[in-house]
Parts: C-alpha cells; sequence; structure tokens
C-alpha cells in the first residue's frame, strides 16, 4: 500500500471510530444477511464481538507501516479463524460486507480512491491469513 493508501484507510477509519460498535453492528448485520450460513461461527453475544473486531482493526491499521509485524498478527489471526471453522468463500462474504458497511457509514466521505485503498488492503489481509499455516501443517 501506498503511504496515501495507508491515510485514506487510518483517516476514514477514524471517522467510523466514533461510532465504533455501531459500525460493526451494521457489518456484522449485513454478513449476516448476505451470508448467513455465518451467523454459526459467532458464539458470543454480537456486542461483544463487534468490540473485538474493532479492537483488531484498530491494531492492524496501526501496524500498516510494519508489515512484517502485521503478516504475523494476521497469520496468527487466520490459524485461530480457521480453528472456529471460518472457509475460504466466507472472506469474499466479510469483505462485501466490510466495503458495504464502509460506504454506508462514510457516505460522501467514501470515495473512489478510499475505496480502493480498503479493497486493497482487505485483500492483503485476506490472503495472508488465508495462507496462515496451521499447527498440525507446521510440526508435519
Amino acid at each position: 500500500m501506498t503511504p496515501q493508501d495507508i491515510a485514506l484507510v487510518r483517516s476514514s477509519f477514524a471517522q467510523l471510530h466514533r461510532r465504533k460498535i455501531e459500525t460493526a453492528c451494521l457489518f456484522y448485520e449485513r454478513l449476516f444477511t448476505t451470508a448467513p450460513s455465518t451467523r454459526a461461527l459467532f458464539k458470543t453475544d454480537i456486542q461483544a464481538q463487534a468490540a473485538k473486531l474493532m479492537e483488531t482493526l484498530t491494531v492492524a491499521l496501526a501496524m500498516l507501516n510494519d508489515p512484517g509485524g502485521l503478516n504475523v498478527l494476521l497469520a496468527r489471526l487466520g490459524e485461530r479463524h480457521r480453528n472456529y471453522g471460518v472457509r475460504p468463500e466466507h472472506y469474499e462474504a466479510v469483505g462485501s460486507a466490510l466495503l458495504w458497511t464502509l460506504e454506508t457509514s462514510l457516505g460522501a466521505d467514501f470515495t473512489t480512491q478510499t475505496r480502493a485503498a480498503w479493497t486493497e488492503l482487505y485483500g492483503q489481509m485476506a490472503k495472508t491469513m488465508l495462507s496462515a499455516e496451521t499447527p498440525s501443517r507446521r510440526s508435519a
């Protein structure tokens, strides 16, 4: 990602962060509407899950200038998600729900450039999470 892309992602997220739980709940509502099978993956209260999502995004965005550290974080997150039963096709649904939530929440501030930056970021994050090895594969 370019420095401009990083700035766009961070500034748009800062706007969302002021309404973080509301925004994350909107994301999950959209995800469960467009991909109902994902609902069964969440055992906790959605409010608690919403807080976890926003915390994880906050940490990931803070690490955008440290790609190595971010990749380690995302690989671990990918392993956990695989253990929760997340399948590769779920990542596409999550990406679509994320972009919809950003567009809905940011309105006119969700410019073409901002969309492109978030699309690039989510694509990189999903690719890293999907390629994470499971513990059993590592020890084989």
